[in-house]
């Protein structure tokens, strides 16, 4: 079981497309995966062409203490749940404000749902932003995956990210750590990607051994630029489903296969510790 959350302060570097089409993919392999959309722009269940009209109940319901994650989630594809969102989860950061152990509100939701429906996967769509809402995430989670366009201003705002994964880690959540940064929007032609990255790498390696990025990786597989994956939110689908031979595609199941790697290495180590 891997609890995910996806994050960047910065908006239109990937986060959403990278939260939805990682977990569509994941669901693809015979994964059991949910996704809950934390922002209130809503796009992860756009994308999954979910639209809350009405009083139809969203993770705003869960936050408010009114409904649980297991009355609000939905299939919206073979072996794959949207815990929905929409603007009234904008209301949250206002009204959670002075609410004793706000931080904790989604850990005991996502404890509640998981006692009862086993996952494989939870993929948590962070908001824009480090607010309650990512702190929450954040305080859920045991891994965060970082969506980075490769611009120097995202490296100079990765800085702060990382300032908070550590402060949650020291004062929430012990088990939290990041396990990589995914590249998107990614154009292999040009210099300034490849510096881009080198200067990330470096500073990866030169980590405190204790800091929660210290074992991060840079995946392998770097998500291009691709005009197929602008039109699937539009068309309410990932991109398995709208252009499942697109560049966009092979791409994402690129970060699918590592991500899936990573699970399998962890299953070996206790295994060849043991053999040792």
């Amino acid at each position: 079981m891997r609890k995910i959350a996806v994050m960047n302060q910065k908006g239109g570097v990937g986060k959403t497309t990278s939260s939805v089409n990682l977990a569509a993919g994941l669901a693809l392999q015979g994964k059991r995966v949910c996704i809950l959309d934390l922002d209130p722009q809503a796009h992860a269940s756009l994308h999954l062409g979910v639209e809350i009209v009405g009083d139809t109940p969203t993770i705003y319901h869960a936050f408010a203490g009114e409904k649980s994650l297991t009355q609000v989630r939905r299939l919206v594809a073979p072996q794959l749940w949207l815990v929905p969102s929409n603007i009234d989860l904008a209301a949250a950061e206002v009204e959670l404000a002075d609410t004793p152990g706000r931080e904790l509100i989604l850990r005991g939701a996502i404890d509640q749902l998981l006692a009862t429906e086993p996952y494989d996967y939870l993929i948590m769509d962070c908001p824009p932003s480090l607010g309650v809402l990512t702190v929450n995430a954040l305080s859920a989670a045991e891994e965060v995956m970082i969506p980075l366009q490769p611009h120097f201003l995202a490296l100079h705002g990765l800085s702060k990210l990382l300032e908070t994964t550590a402060l949650v880690t020291r004062r929430l959540n012990r088990k939290l750590r990041v396990s990589g940064v995914v590249l998107c929007m990614h154009e292999s032609n040009t210099r300034l990607a490849a510096d881009v990255a080198a200067d990330l790498s470096d500073f990866l390696s030169a980590s405190d051994p204790d800091a929660p990025w210290a074992q991060a990786r840079i995946f392998s597989t770097k998500i291009r630029r691709n005009i197929k994956l602008a039109e699937a939110p539009s068309f309410g689908k990932s991109i398995f489903e709208y252009a499942p031979k697109s560049p966009g595609a092979a791409d994402y199941l690129g970060l699918v296969v590592e991500v899936l790697s990573m699970e399998y290495a962890a299953q070996q180590s206790p295994q060849m510790s043991m053999a040792g």
